[in-house]
């Protein structure tokens, strides 16, 4: 095995051991099961971890003089780089500085090890879970809230959460039936957006759709079983997507049982002008939280 020189930005030495504690810890969190025990996960590529950076240097560099670092909200516990990225990046090393967080240098086939990727980007940092309790992510401010509720995949769950961000939403909500939120195809599908805003995971659809209301939210589900809106005019039926408004997703197979639709204020439609059968579930989302979005800002 060659020698790896040691990166003169990067904290030393280089880990070259499978056996590191810190390694096999970041390797088991693919599991769901240790991820839940440990409350971490993996944010990997050059675009999770610089948003996990920038989040947490923000946080740190808006603290008092007697405020400890730790109270931030953003935490990491780990962040691994390669000589390579590290040279490719190097705003990233100095978010690290900036966020009070070491780098550590790790043999790349051993990094490539841990990472969920087939082609590792160099770059691998472990977090701290960040969702927020249910009250505090919805408030008689919020205007648009977008629930997913027996979402089942990951790059599905993902992607709408950064439909979400784009968007404007104020929160993100994951009822306890859906995919795990930090599972590493979630992280990744998000790019970066899970960093960005609150987020809600094994929720209740019935209190998230009360606390809706209760903070002046009317609650729609997307759903094309009658009776239902038809988002493209709205005005013909009574529907007012001015109002601040929470959405509601079912599965992607089988959309949302009609106990969870009752759950509900209305149903609306995207109307199919082709010949598709249907929409895939992030992208049916995106167009009903884009369309609520450009209307509250009207």
């Amino acid at each position: 095995m060659s020698e790896i020189t040691q990166h003169e930005r990067l904290t030393g030495p280089v880990i070259h051991s499978p056996q590191s504690k810190r390694v096999r810890e970041a390797a088991k969190l693919v599991r769901r099961s240790w991820r839940t025990k440990t409350r971490q996960f993996l944010a990997e590529g050059p675009q999770a971890v610089r948003e996990a950076l920038s989040a947490r240097a923000e946080a740190v560099s808006g603290a008092g003089a007697d405020d400890r670092v730790d109270a931030s909200p953003i935490r990491l516990v780990d962040l691994f780089a390669t000589a390579a990225a590290a040279d490719r990046h190097p705003d990233i090393l100095e978010l690290a500085e900036r966020a009070g967080t070491p780098v550590r240098q790790i043999d790349p086939a051993l990094l490539a090890q841990i990472a969920d990727t087939e082609a590792s980007q160099g770059l691998l940092a472990v977090c701290e879970f960040l969702d927020v309790d249910l009250s505090s992510a919805i408030s008689s401010g919020s205007r648009l809230v977008v629930v997913l509720s027996q979402v089942r995949d990951p790059g599905n769950a993902g992607t709408v959460l950064r439909v979400a961000d784009a968007a404007g939403a104020d929160a993100v909500v994951y009822t306890g039936s859906s995919v795990d939120v930090y599972n590493p195809r979630t992280v990744r599908a998000t790019a970066g957006s899970l960093f960005h805003l609150p987020v809600v995971t094994g929720a209740d659809l019935a209190e998230v759709t009360e606390r809706g209301r209760a903070s002046g939210m009317q609650v729609l589900a997307a759903d094309a079983h009658p009776p239902v809106h038809d988002l493209h005019s709205p005005w013909a039926t009574g529907l007012d997507l001015t109002r601040p408004t929470m959405w509601v997703f079912g599965n992607e197979a089988w959309g949302l049982p009609e106990a969870d639709r009752q759950l509900c204020d209305a149903a609306v439609a995207i109307p199919i002008y082709g010949r598709a059968e249907s929409l895939n579930l992030a992208t049916a989302a995106g167009i009903c939280i884009y369309e609520t979005a450009r209307n509250v800002r009207l």
